[in-house]
């Protein structure tokens, strides 16, 4: 069974690779997937879900995807050159839902959540 944190309106989940290789520099977190808006009572998101900008409504009530470090919005898989990358999935549970327009990014999110983090779990998962 999941708890959710009392007063939990939306929640909000950021996947990313935190040890991909950056040409310019050291390791840089590398963005796989920005989700916001889920229902707390969701418990698994839609088949075909990924990859749409616009709000899934129905049961799913405005989850919206927003762009991962590709520049599109949806789940992009890793496709790694070595193994031993750590994919980071965290999920937010948030007092409100976020209201971010188009174009939501990673940072957009990180921003908007300020203020309004009820609670946070963290899968760790190597690839």
């Amino acid at each position: 069974m999941v708890q959710r944190a009392a007063g939990t309106k939306s929640l909000a989940l950021v996947v990313q690779d935190i040890d991909a290789p950056d040409p310019n520099g050291p390791m840089v977190p590398w963005t796989h997937w920005v989700v916001v808006n889920i229902p707390p009572t969701v418990k698994k998101l839609p088949e075909g879900f990924s990859g749409k900008e616009e709000e899934v409504g129905g049961d799913y009530g405005g989850i919206k995807e927003g762009n991962n470090d590709w520049k599109v919005p949806g789940w992009r898989g890793p496709k790694l050159p070595n193994h031993g990358h750590r994919f980071e999935f965290k999920l937010y549970a948030l007092d409100d839902e976020l209201h971010l327009g188009h174009k939501v990014t990673k940072e957009k999110v990180l921003e908007a959540i300020q203020g309004h983090v009820l609670g946070e779990a963290v899968l760790m998962a190597i690839f």
